[in-house]
């Protein structure tokens, strides 16, 4: 799920890891941008006809969606309360959330989340590019369904 992410180049990014994972469906909420959009294709190099995807106007309804079709959700992101992605099993169900380049996952979709969690950084800086975040996550959670 990617919370109003505002680059379409990301987003393409995005679509071209998640081909690469076999990744069930992506939920673009809010400003996110989705197919067709030629910025979103430099970068997805044509996978974003590969991958299911679905727009949200509000992030809330995709909750409210996943939530009732019994899947849990994890939101990325850096916060006191975040676990690191490598203490955790990951669920055959799973839904992970991404938030916007500078922002993050906004705080009501957090307080939503089943789990805040976090990829374990060693540098000065705290964060990476969220298509960065996005590969490294997933194929994580792919490594822990032993795939």
């Amino acid at each position: 799920m990617l919370d109003n992410i505002r680059s379409a180049f990301n987003v393409g990014s995005i679509f071209r890891t998640s081909e690469a994972a076999r990744v069930a469906r992506l939920e673009l909420c809010g400003i996110t941008p989705y197919p067709p959009n030629p910025r979103l294709e430099r970068t997805a190099l044509g996978t974003s006809w590969n991958v299911e995807w679905r727009h949200w106007i509000r992030t809330s309804d995709a909750l409210a969606d996943l939530r009732a079709a019994g899947v849990e959700i994890w939101a990325l992101e850096v916060a006191d309360s975040a676990v690191s992605l490598r203490t955790l099993q990951a669920p055959s169900t799973l839904a992970l959330v991404f938030g916007h380049e500078t922002i993050g996952v906004s705080p009501e979709v957090v307080r939503a989340a089943d789990r805040v969690v976090q990829i374990p950084l060693h540098g000065r800086k705290n964060s990476l590019n969220v298509a960065t975040a996005y590969g490294i996550t997933v194929f994580e959670v792919l490594r822990q369904w032993g795939y």
